[in-house]
């Protein structure tokens, strides 16, 4: 413990205000310090100073500090988590280091806890526990509550059934504002822990329209939900969470209904979970563009390893194949040695543009912005980009190059191989990711490798293709 840290501890650290402004930096991050006080009070065994400290931080907080915990230590500082707060740190933490914490809690315990949660985060939890876990934890729970995250748990992964919280505040069309609110405040403990809408149902229980709490409560206690509902956005239960955070985003929505195939509604999809979609799936899409997964903090070095020695093998091999060109044309390599300088420039340089154009065509497939529709636009933008990048790059690299060398010739076979090779890029980036989806595959983690090999390959072959027609 550093001489600040004690100093702290023993004169001001005395009230959970002062514990939580001095855990958390301006950044919302955890002070290192405070982490260095958890992990001296769990070598002393003192399980008291444990619960005062992490009783001071919001159940986020204390899911960042797991992470920043090794496993040894998260073994003693667990226990001492409150149950309450257990249930809502569970849903924040890293998968991994929340298989780790599950590992850590009896089946009782684990059933206590997740008892505070809405039915979708009790099921996100659920779901990562191993077969004989998952059924002594909900053979410890309510039946209610068991039958609503099996009913979860059958819904597909990441579709909207897996999404949604099943606990809905939904009321018939004749009920008046007053009904409605005297209902909410008298069966307060079925309603959700968080809602924005209030769904209004036929017989059917088939959602016909919605009502914000907001434009409730300032109703008059007589006017029918039926005159003041506004139609729903309904989202299908089977529907994939990137289409629904799609439609989220496309219509501004804090909340949809969930309806199963015959309309009837399951369930409710709110603004906060779409949040974490949006999220995971950027997450998922920036770190296949880069061929590697996802570490997390806890991951070790052989498991990281494994998971980018594959892409780097393959891009050794296509590398090796790009390459080649030079063999083409050795000859012409050994008697303008320049060449053999100029040729990686060229082929960077490609390989950057290449980058930029993919990266945008990836973001735009994901946001719906590229489409069918837009594709014939798209594409001739980015060529046309590339074109006049390549122009002008050509012209800096070629009087550079006429700097350096005093020969014309050698300039000119540079400027015209960076256009060519910027070109192929834009056309590559723009292109591969369209084909790649338009064949079922992830543009994020197949594209970089085509393009990587295209740049690379016409970089070195259009610099000695044309320094073979016009120098020699």
């Amino acid at each position: 413990m550093t001489p600040q840290a004690d100093t702290l501890d023993e004169s001001r650290l005395d009230s959970p205000e002062a514990i939580e402004d001095f855990a958390l930096q301006e950044d919302y991050a955890l002070n290192p310090e405070y982490v260095e006080l958890v992990i001296d009070a769990a070598d002393a065994g003192d399980g008291m100073r444990l619960r005062e400290l992490l009783d001071a931080l919001h159940p986020a907080d204390v899911a960042d500090l797991m992470g920043f915990l090794s496993s040894q230590y998260r073994a003693q500082v667990v226990p001492w988590i409150p149950p309450d707060t257990l249930a809502e740190v569970l849903p924040e933490l890293d998968d991994r280091i929340r298989d780790q914490v599950l590992d850590l809690l009896p089946p009782d315990a684990l059933a206590e806890a997740l008892q505070e949660l809405d039915s979708d985060e009790q099921a996100a939890v659920v779901e990562d526990l191993d077969e004989d876990e998952r059924k002594a934890v909900l053979a410890a729970m309510p039946e209610v509550d068991r039958a609503a995250i099996e009913t979860t748990l059958s819904y597909p992964e990441e579709t909207a059934g897996r999404l949604m919280q099943r606990e809905v505040m939904a009321a018939p069309q004749f009920w008046t504002v007053g009904q409605t609110i005297d209902h909410m405040r008298s069966h307060n403990d079925d309603l959700p822990e968080l809602f924005f809408d209030i769904y209004v149902v036929d017989p059917a229980f088939k959602a016909v329209g919605a009502v914000a709490v907001s434009n409730l409560l300032r109703s008059k206690r007589e006017a029918k939900l039926s005159e003041i509902m506004e139609p729903v956005t309904e989202i299908a239960v089977d529907l994939d969470q990137e289409e629904v955070a799609y439609i989220f985003e496309k219509y501004r929505l804090i909340s949809a209904p969930v309806v199963d195939d015959g309309g009837r509604l399951v369930g409710q999809i709110t603004v906060d979970d779409i949040v974490n979609i949006i999220q995971e799936e950027n997450r998922e899409d920036i770190l296949a563009l880069a061929q590697v997964g996802d570490a997390g903090r806890d991951a070790s070095i052989w498991g990281i390893v494994k998971s980018r020695l594959p892409w780097l093998s393959l891009n050794l091999v296509t590398e090796t194949i790009a390459v080649s060109s030079i063999a083409i044309f050795q000859d012409e390599v050994a008697k303008v040695v320049a060449l053999a300088v100029l040729m990686p420039i060229v082929s960077s340089v490609g390989g950057n543009a290449g980058t930029q154009t993919l990266a945008v065509a990836v973001r735009a497939l994901a946001s719906r912005e590229l489409t069918s529709a837009n594709a014939k636009r798209i594409v001739g933008r980015e060529v046309c980009v590339g074109l006049m990048n390549g122009v002008l790059l050509a012209l800096m690299m070629g009087a550079a190059t006429f700097a350096f060398y005093h020969n014309v010739r050698l300039a000119i076979t540079v400027g015209l191989a960076l256009i060519a090779n910027i070109f192929a890029a834009a056309l590559g980036g723009i292109l591969a990711p369209i084909l790649l989806e338009r064949i079922g595959r992830d543009p994020a983690v197949s594209s970089p490798i085509l393009v990587t090999f295209l740049t690379d390959f016409m970089g070195f072959f259009a610099v000695l293709a044309i320094a073979a027609l016009i120098l020699l």
